[in-house]
């Protein structure tokens, strides 16, 4: 199991599940066992989640495995059944769970200047907190849900916010231009100045960073940065071992790769998405826990398995006390409507249609509504 995040975790849980009980071994680049990571930009940031609480196994688990944590895979040799660590030591099995995450993008030009940050890690969640605890002006970059969720933390944290978003519209790619204004429109309900339509054409400041320079000429001073622009597949450490790489690991319906007994799960995967007959890379706390079952299973069976449809995407956020849910994939609708609530109130339920049919939903503070919606979309959909 290369990899010891979510993801990694779920696989290591359904292989004991599913009957296996020879040796397990777990790979981890981080020093940290597995944690979760959706509260790092809200509760623990704001301080009211301890890390305690973000841990993932319960204190009675023993999955029976050799965690090998701190160290950091280089290379696979798919031939010789071993994977190479950063630290010269190899890895022997018979199998392969790929589950190396993504990491986040970065500014060019922003490496070393004090006050810029990124968050994808504990570690980087640590020093952003202590970072806002100080208060002054935050400037994000980018305005897609983590980026938004940060934003939201600072607010109620008393920072003075400003978010930059390339694009016209935040959140349009996901949610599409008509509920990405809706839903990023809480930012201006709270006096967060939202730039949109802008690029950022570099950071100010010789040691640490004083201002956010604009394509367009303007300067945001800032005290603190968060760079919230996406994130890449970590996958370079597979080149060269013959696995097929597309935006990540290219994977089948049941996670099966170009290499026999190698699987790939999480933020690195591209599987193939049976419903739009396309490969999907799903960044997703719900895809992390609910994949790797099927792909365990195509392990164990060496791929005689016949892939199930899996449930259509899902994700929250929590942002200036709304719940926003969405479940499904918006691009290829060709309309939705608000079938409850009011978008003023920022209290509704989307439904997007492709053809008549549902394709999506997004629910705002509307989480009963939402989950019948979601449970007939994913019925509709198998």
């Amino acid at each position: 199991m290369v990899g010891a995040s979510l993801a990694g975790l779920s696989a290591a849980r359904s292989l004991r599940g599913q009957g296996y009980d020879g040796r397990l071994v777990v790979v981890g680049d981080e020093l940290h066992r597995p944690y979760d990571r959706p509260p790092l930009s809200k509760e623990f940031l704001a301080g009211t989640l301890g890390e305690a609480e973000l841990a993932l196994e319960a204190d009675d688990e023993d999955l029976g495995a050799e965690w090998l944590l701190g160290a950091r895979a280089v290379a696979l040799d798919h031939t010789g059944g071993a994977v190479r660590l950063a630290d010269g030591r190899e890895v022997r099995a018979d199998g392969f769970v790929i589950a190396t995450g993504a990491a986040a993008r970065t500014l060019p030009g922003s490496a070393g200047l004090a006050g810029v940050h990124t968050l994808r890690t504990l570690d980087d969640a640590r020093a952003l907190r202590d970072e806002l605890a100080r208060g002054g002006r935050l400037v994000v970059i980018g305005g897609g849900f983590i980026g938004a969720e940060v934003a939201s933390t600072a607010y109620t944290l008393g920072l003075d916010v400003t978010v930059v978003e390339a694009a016209p519209t935040p959140l349009a790619g996901p949610l599409g231009e008509a509920m990405g204004a809706l839903v990023s429109a809480l930012h201006a309900d709270h006096g967060v100045r939202l730039l949109c339509g802008v690029g950022v054409k570099g950071l100010s400041g010789e040691r640490r960073v004083d201002a956010v320079l604009l394509e367009d000429g303007r300067t945001v001073p800032a005290d603190i940065v968060v760079v919230g622009v996406g994130a890449r597949p970590c996958v370079e450490w597979l080149e060269g071992s013959g696995i097929a790489l597309d935006n990540g690991v290219k994977c089948g319906a049941d996670g099966r790769t170009s290499l026999a007994g190698v699987v790939a799960v999480g933020d690195c995967a591209n599987w193939y998405d049976p419903r739009a007959g396309c490969h999907r890379r799903v960044e997703h706390w719900t895809g992390a826990r609910e994949r790797p079952g099927a792909a365990v299973a195509t392990l164990l069976a060496g791929g005689a398995v016949e892939p199930g449809v899996p449930r259509p995407p899902y994700f929250w956020s929590d942002q200036y006390g709304v719940k926003i849910q969405f479940a499904g994939h918006a691009a290829g609708a060709d309309s939705v409507t608000i079938e409850a609530g009011a978008a003023d109130d920022r209290d509704v339920l989307a439904v997007y249609r492709r053809a008549g049919n549902p394709v999506a939903v997004l629910g705002m503070n509307q989480p009963r509504l939402f989950t019948r919606w979601r449970k007939q979309l994913a019925a509709t959909t198998s």
